[in-house]
């Protein structure tokens, strides 16, 4: 069994693996531009974020209906048990999916059906983070924000993704503050491709608890330290930033300067299907290029519960946290 893990940086669109693509095409009459699994897969070679987001879009196109999104969720959460996962905190992109006339209802309640039941089925908690897409105008993720109004029973928190650069943090200040009125947690990416200013940014103006990425803080020895100060969790995911170019080889990622640094950071897998591993296998491909040894996984893994969304359940966390300490290698 792998370590025990939360895992909090995870799109549920990028779950969609070529399979899955091609069979809910085929059940909601979606002609895919390509002949087969093997050609999608070939397609899953990346120049940088807005190549990913290109193709990324374009599947969406196979989602439609609410057991789409609930099929999707369980193909995940399935993975993700095998891959040791006990939390996972997952984020939506509505948007992407109302521009194509699919309703905030249907994906919610599609995705709620598979996770309202997920720790009977799988044995995983969870919590769903409703995405804003940073290259569409503030006054489309207010609406949007509006339309998930009846399901925030159901959303712990908000966060905002796609196209980082030109994009600044706060563009998206009246959202963040209209959200936190209503009680929601607070994440965004900030610093993954764009500036290490996107990340002070993200704290002061949209006051998130979390930085989804963040990697490239690393050229701010002061916001270095302003991080660890306030424990800010950090939510790397190794293989997406080789795949988008973010960083040339694993070998050279700054997890290890990260962490000697004493920042609190997690591993997470982003989008698995594109990139090449769901979390444990990010997990294991840190653990051979960096030479991350026992005690530093369980740094991480322990770091993932703490940066988590549980204090509704502090219980749950120290039971978590418990099983992370008591796992033989």
């Amino acid at each position: 069994m792998p370590l025990p893990k939360a895992e909090l940086h995870l799109h549920i669109e990028g779950t969609l693996e070529p399979e899955l693509a091609f069979e809910l095409a085929a059940r909601n009459g979606v002609e895919l531009p390509y002949a087969d699994t093997e050609e999608l897969r070939k397609a899953y070679q990346f120049e940088d974020l807005q190549s990913f987001l290109n193709l990324y879009y374009e599947l969406m196109a196979v989602l439609r209906t609410e057991r789409d999104f609930e099929d999707l969720a369980n193909a995940y959460l399935a993975r993700a048990a095998a891959q040791g996962v006990r939390h996972a905190e997952i984020f939506f992109d509505p948007q992407a999916h109302i521009a194509r006339g699919v309703e905030m209802g249907t994906v919610v309640e599609g995705l709620w059906r598979a996770l309202g039941s997920s720790e009977a089925n799988h044995g995983v908690s969870t919590q769903l983070i409703l995405c804003f897409l940073r290259d569409e105008s503030a006054a489309s993720a207010l609406q949007t924000l509006d339309a998930a109004r009846p399901y925030l029973d159901r959303i712990t928190g908000i966060g905002l993704d796609s196209a980082e650069v030109g994009h600044p943090p706060v563009k998206f200040r009246e959202v963040y503050e209209a959200a936190a009125a209503l009680g929601l947690r607070r994440v965004a990416h900030a610093g993954e491709e764009g500036p290490p200013e996107y990340i002070t940014e993200a704290l002061d103006v949209l006051g998130v608890e979390r930085v989804d990425h963040g990697l490239r803080c690393m050229e701010d020895p002061d916001l270095v330290a302003r991080l660890v100060r306030e424990r800010i969790p950090l939510t790397l995911c190794p293989l997406s930033n080789v795949r988008l170019r973010a960083v040339d080889v694993l070998a050279e990622h700054p997890l290890p300067a990260m962490l000697d640094a004493g920042l609190l950071c997690t591993v997470n897998s982003d989008d698995p299907a594109y990139f090449g591993g769901y979390v444990d296998d990010n997990f294991h491909a840190v653990r051979q290029a960096l030479g991350l040894g026992e005690d530093r996984l369980r740094e991480l893994a322990r770091n993932s519960f703490l940066a988590s969304f549980l204090e509704h359940d502090e219980e749950r966390r120290a039971r978590y946290l418990a099983e992370v300490e008591a796992y033989a290698f």
